[in-house]
């Protein structure tokens, strides 16, 4: 049982349990007794062994419930089932790109190859806002210098290399850009002619490329850099909001800083907005493929066998990823997670992947590969927010929902992201930063009732709208591509 408020030793719970000890906010309460070493259960699947024997009422967590061995029965297939059918055909009013994508902002992208190049992409939009001259295309949403600290010191081939490449020509496609000029320094490991020669970015139109050194060093990149961005302002600002179905719509889902609320209220909220854009023809994307160790066995059985074993693949490299590198697989929950009621990261996956709703899982990726395909589907990434969403936006998605508990402010430029509150006291605390509060689920609120508010909600967004996170201007600093291998 999770206790909705703080409660004191003595109070009464449901079934005629007493509370032995304070149990905080968002804990869990034993409703039984459980031996040491018998697992313990919660959403009816296993979050872990007692490490030590646990009476009736007591307060369930770090100092008495532990990993333990566990095994899962994968079940392809055995659990898909179709969705509701459709309500009527919604939309949104997005921008129209030559790819047949929409998006849901029209910014311009200063992509950089290497992390040399990052202040000069800086400086280049620092200097079109000191002129001004950008208040001239009113269809325009800004300029994003999007900078890294890789794209060198790495090998030219393998894992570390194609996962960079893939994110790098992902954020060049997205649809939320209307136009990219991309920087780099001319001798890094990550080459732009490599882009161009692997037909990755070669529309003429939407592109321009240089080289610092090439172009003369610092200051004449700047004026060059100036000097292309009003050409491509030109052409961005030919684009306008248009009518566009609700299928048109890729939703990245996250959850970070979660709580013991985030399973209960905000997470199966999104999953239900999820299965409604996914019954309108989009995409909803889970990700965090450490973060669902433990429930994979909810999504394969959910998946036809080809596409579950690639997701089972996918925790098997994982298995070994964190072997390597002397880590393991618990080491999430992080400590915030800890304070706010979880305690393994059984318990935490379990509440992550409620964020996928119901609907079948229909492909797996790797990390910022292009989805290709409409439904709920799979990538591949680390736990870390900045990471994962970052993978996502440079497999396609225009819009992100992003759950939390405890309290998580940050943005995605150029894709907007929506906050939602898992429980009352963060929305009460936090309300500039959050923009839908799923606490009210605690206090009568149905979750289809929340996930309709929230799919709305995206409608809105995707239309125009600005979130908490937009409106105060986040962004700057959350592309975080997935370093993988040495770094030399």
């Amino acid at each position: 049982m999770v206790a909705l408020t703080a409660l004191p030793p003595g109070a009464p719970l449901d079934g005629g349990v007493t509370a032995s000890e304070a149990i905080p906010a968002g804990h869990k309460v034993a409703i039984r007794a459980i031996a040491a070493g018998d697992p313990v259960l919660k959403y009816g699947q296993i979050i872990g062994v007692a490490t030590t024997a646990i009476p009736v009422g007591a307060h369930v967590h770090v100092q008495n419930l532990g990993m333990g061995a566990h095994r899962q029965d994968y079940g392809f297939g055995q659990s898909v089932e179709p969705l509701p059918a459709p309500g009527p055909p919604a939309s949104f009013r997005g921008f129209h790109r030559p790819s047949g994508r929409v998006g849901t902002r029209n910014y311009i992208g200063i992509l950089t190859s290497v992390n040399c190049a990052g202040s000069v992409a800086r400086f280049i939009a620092e200097e079109v806002e000191r002129q001004g001259w950008l208040r001239d295309y009113p269809n325009v949403d800004g300029i994003v210098p999007i900078v890294h600290g890789t794209g060198c010191g790495m090998s030219g081939k393998g894992e570390g290399y194609e996962t960079l490449f893939r994110t790098i020509a992902g954020y060049g496609h997205n649809p939320n850009f209307g136009a990219i000029l991309m920087v780099g320094l001319g001798c890094e490991v990550m080459q732009i002619s490599d882009l161009i020669d692997r037909q990755v970015l070669k529309d003429s139109a939407r592109f321009r490329y240089m080289t610092i050194q090439q172009t003369g060093g610092t200051r004449a990149t700047v004026d060059k850099g100036v000097a292309l961005l009003r050409d491509l302002a030109v052409e961005t600002d030919r684009a306008t909001r248009q009518p566009a179905p609700a299928g048109k719509l890729v939703l990245g889902m996250q959850c970070g800083g979660s709580d013991g609320y985030s399973g209960i209220t905000a997470n199966p909220a999104l999953g239900v907005a999820s299965d409604l854009l996914v019954g309108q023809g989009g995409i909803s994307i889970l990700s965090e493929t450490s973060e669902i160790y433990g429930a994979e066995h909810l999504l394969t059985r959910r998946a036809d066998e080809a596409t579950g074993r690639k997701l089972i693949d996918l925790i098997d490299w994982w298995e070994d990823y964190t072997a390597r590198n002397f880590g393991e697989m618990d080491n999430n929950p992080s400590p915030g997670n800890k304070r706010g009621g979880l305690t393994t990261i059984l318990e935490k996956s379990l509440g992550a992947v409620a964020k996928g709703g119901a609907a079948p899982l229909s492909e797996v990726y790797k990390y910022a590969e292009p989805i290709d395909r409409p439904g709920f589907v799979f990538m591949d990434s680390p736990g870390y927010d900045p990471c994962s969403v970052t993978g996502q936006i440079a497999s396609g998605a225009n819009l992100i929902a992003f759950t939390t508990g405890r309290g998580s402010v940050s943005g995605y430029r150029p894709v907007p992201c929506i906050k939602i509150a898992s429980n009352p006291d963060l929305w009460r605390r936090m309300q500039p930063d959050m923009d839908v509060d799923c606490g009210a689920i605690l206090s009568g609120v149905t979750l289809p009732e929340k996930g309709a508010e929230i799919f709305d909600l995206m409608l809105r967004v995707a239309s125009g709208e600005e979130t908490k996170s937009e409106e105060q201007g986040f962004g700057a600093v959350e592309f975080v591509p997935w370093q993988i291998g040495a770094v030399m």
